[in-house]
């Protein structure tokens, strides 16, 4: 199970389904601006989009849009994508793009993602319950809240928690289905990995190849707000700005005044600098780590920003090492996701109680070539397992044993046995590269395959959303 499974939307899902005011990068953790459509995206060859209306802000009764082979796109389902990624803009302080443009765009995302359920469904990828609950707690841990928190934040949100379900199981079967279709199938020749190392070597050092990860405060001002409430909403981003200037904790600071979901303590996680808004680069270019810019201004309110890290998109020369084992039950016709996890409960149960041993539960009962070792994997760098696999991992503590996790491979039981943090070889520094080179060809291929799907499929346009 060593290459890892490129994540999709699930892993910035909280920013995606906007689990506050304003909705955050990052439950992600970093990556989640690659869920905004991109406003100058092609549409699929020979197809002509339709003119869309602006109206957005009347409610009307729901109407068919489109019609995806025999499934319809509806107007609200339109309208319900479009809030959600118009608060995520603003949180990060971007320009609202044209509604109209902003509508067409989400609506050819939702008939990108009908057809490839679709091709889901016929190619008999089924999302158990146990992987939404799973789903539902990682996304309840990554925000730092309970999940009786995080239903709360859903619910002031106007998103039932069914309809979250929905949304994660949705997902979870998109990514199970580009883990099966794109991810599985590329290779990276030693070839690539020797053209990336020339490459990053004779890199210069551009805006581009820079990352940046900031921590972020947001301090909403209301429409029409008045003077006197602009002034008290600046004062508040200025106190904030006062107390990280002055050394206070940022992650303590975002969690007490932002009105942004303050995950990962207001982190946005470590991007290059031009996939953040160009209103945040221009505040901090010139700063060093840990320094402090801000309040400022933008369509939805103050902004505090800090240097978390900043570095060029280069290779670790020592990382952080996990020592871990499992066991594996693979799932199927024979023994569903629900019936692996409480065959694995019953074996922790039995570990914690002294009544069996780990290492000869997994010669005897685990599914992979790891069985032989009692389950062991050896020492892995960041980055080798399947991302769900490697967070519960990463969440471990040395001797702990974490409950049982879905994962494209079945069902998994993991004990963390040691870590430390080591130089990387050069055997392992071209492992890294092999990953970083993979990741990016599995981006390349998915976006070909997608349009192949899309090409494939039959779509039928009919009202424009409103």
């Amino acid at each position: 199970m060593k290459p890892r499974a490129l994540a999709t939307g699930l892993a910035c899902l909280a920013s995606f389904m906007s689990l506050g005011a304003a909705a955050q990068q990052g439950v992600r953790p970093p990556g989640a601006s690659g869920l905004r459509p991109s406003l100058s995206a092609p549409a699929a060859p020979g197809v002509q989009r339709p003119q869309v209306s602006a109206q957005t802000a009347v409610r009307q009764a729901d109407f068919i849009v489109a019609v995806v082979n025999s499934e319809p796109v509806t107007n609200n389902e339109v309208r319900a994508r479009m809030a959600r990624v118009l608060r995520q803009i603003a949180s990060e302080g971007a320009a609202q793009p044209p509604l109209d443009l902003l509508a067409g765009e989400v609506l050819e995302q939702l008939v990108l993602e009908k057809a490839q359920v679709q091709l889901a469904r016929e190619g008999g990828i089924v999302v158990d319950d146990l992987a939404v609950d799973q789903a539902e707690q990682n996304v309840a841990r990554r925000n730092e809240v309970s999940l009786a928190e995080l239903q709360r934040r859903l619910a002031a949100d106007g998103i039932s928690r069914e309809q979250f379900r929905l949304e994660l199981r949705r997902q979870l079967t998109l990514q199970r289905l580009r883990e099966r279709e794109v991810d599985a199938r590329v290779r990276v020749s030693e070839q690539e990995i020797d053209q990336f190392l020339r490459e990053q070597s004779s890199a210069e050092s551009d805006l581009s190849r820079t990352e940046i990860n900031l921590g972020h405060v947001l301090v909403t001002v209301p429409e029409n707000a008045s003077p006197a409430q602009v002034a008290e909403r600046q004062a508040r981003a200025q106190n904030v700005a006062d107390k990280a200037r002055a050394g206070g904790d940022f992650a303590a600071l975002a969690r007490e005044f932002s009105d942004a979901p303050a995950g990962n303590g207001g982190q946005m996680g470590l991007r290059t600098a031009d996939r953040y808004p160009e209103l945040f680069i221009q505040a901090v270019a010139a700063l060093p780590v840990n320094g402090v810019a801000g309040p400022v201004r933008s369509g939805a309110g103050f902004h505090v920003l800090k240097v978390i890290e900043k570095s060029r998109a280069t290779l670790p020369a020592t990382v952080v090492q996990s020592h871990a084992r499992h066991i594996l039950l693979r799932t199927g016709p024979q023994l569903n996701e629900a019936a692996a996890a409480a065959r694995l409960a019953d074996y922790r149960r039995r570990i914690l109680a002294g009544q069996a041993e780990f290492a000869a539960l997994a010669q005897e009962h685990s599914q992979d070539g790891s069985a032989k070792q009692g389950g062991d994997l050896g020492w892995s760098n960041p980055g080798s397992f399947v991302p769900e696999f490697e967070e519960t991992m990463d969440a471990l503590k040395p001797g702990e044993i974490s409950q049982p996790l879905v994962s494209r491979f079945g069902v998994h039981l993991i004990q963390l046995l040691e870590r430390r943090e080591t130089r990387l070889n050069p055997r392992e520094q071209r492992e890294m590269v092999r990953q970083v080179v993979r990741q990016k060809k599995i981006e390349e291929a998915f976006a070909t395959w997608a349009q192949e799907v899309r090409g494939r499929a039959y779509v039928e346009y009919r009202d424009p959303p409103q």
